[in-house]
């Protein structure tokens, strides 16, 4: 079954298609590599003994993404593309609902005029805003979004609501997650940002491996645990495999889908600062800092209906996410 990944060269998307090959679909990866490496490519074909048809090109450009559409049968779509760093939102809100909301409006047009209606979409836990109550299920209020980022994301979910409500031939699959971190066991692929680190992990990575001199942990006077943010940390393969799932479970019956992935399990910054300080052998040097403006306190999932209608559940613990990802950055130490 071929099914075209927008962004899959990208850190969630080049995991899963591993996970997509090895459960015998055949990807077709577009991407614009404005935060992806082509070398990539050659590490998924290493991870699988086969390399995936690639078209460099951007989601919003109609005419490669027709191309695609006429030269092979594809069966669904995986949407990963998409900009997604918070911070980086708030100082560019325009490029942010340009590249995501009309990146996806492009995609699902092309997506009906080649008849292709089964749309697995990367949705994000920051549709849900700042939480009136934990964990946050997929009744719980969505809309309230505290950065651009997250009203990007909200507003693509409205767009293919009302594409399904137009049209009941669709098969859509929101996929909320929760923070993505980790990498494959392997070492061989996982997350390689471009400039400074917007996420947590990637930057405690960073600064054991040397390259940068201490971690700024924004925010220690939250109501947590600790003073920190509390968030639900889900390791990239049990993410990779939950796509998988919706492909298998959700994608064949027509619908508009909504999936929470995460772990069920809030853990603040500090306790992600002391696992990988376990992982790696070395105390992770930090300084505690203002809160930075669109962040939350804390925000943790219930993934029940992923495991009762997907049956799919996160497996990797804290421990496992801070190993794979200090074993793919200290093979790696700068990156792809």
């Amino acid at each position: 079954m071929k099914v075209l990944v927008t962004g899959g060269l990208g850190y969630i998307g080049s995991h899963t298609c591993v996970q997509m090959i090895k459960s015998g679909f055949e990807p077709i990866i577009i991407d614009n590599l404005c935060n992806s490496k082509l070398n990539v490519l050659d590490r998924i074909e290493e991870l699988t003994s086969c390399k995936p048809i690639f078209y460099q090109g951007d989601v919003r450009d109609e005419s490669v993404l027709k191309s695609i559409f006429t030269d092979h049968n594809i069966h669904a779509v995986i949407h990963f593309a998409g900009l997604k760093a918070v911070g980086e939102s708030v100082a560019k809100p325009l490029d942010y609902y340009d590249n995501n909301v009309n990146g996806s409006i492009a995609l699902a047009r092309c997506m009906r005029e080649a008849g292709v209606k089964k749309l697995v979409f990367s949705s994000s836990a920051t549709v849900y805003g700042d939480p009136e109550t934990v964990p946050i299920t997929e009744k719980s209020p969505t809309g309230k979004t505290t950065n651009p980022y997250g009203r990007s994301k909200y507003m693509v979910e409205e767009c293919l609501a009302d594409l399904f409500h137009s049209d009941n031939d669709w098969s859509i699959t929101l996929l909320r997650y929760f923070n993505p971190v980790g990498a494959h066991p392997s070492g061989l692929i996982g997350e390689d940002p471009q400039g400074i680190p917007n996420n947590l992990m990637p930057f405690i990575a960073q600064v054991a491996v040397g390259r940068r001199d201490k971690l700024s942990v924004y925010g220690s006077n939250y109501p947590t645990k600790d003073g920190t943010g509390v968030r639900d940390y889900i390791h990239v393969m049990d993410l990779a495999d939950g796509h998988i799932a919706a492909l298998n479970s959700a994608s064949p019956k027509n619908g508009l889908h909504v999936y929470n992935l995460g772990t069920g399990k809030g853990s603040s910054v500090l306790e992600m600062i002391e696992a990988f300080g376990n992982a790696c052998g070395n105390p992770i040097p930090y300084q505690l800092c203002e809160r930075r403006d669109g962040d939350i306190a804390e925000c943790w999932s219930s993934s029940e209906k992923a495991e009762l209608e997907l049956g799919w559940k996160a497996k990797f613990s804290v421990s496992d996410m801070a190993i794979d990802t200090w074993n793919w950055q200290s093979k790696n130490p700068q990156g792809y």
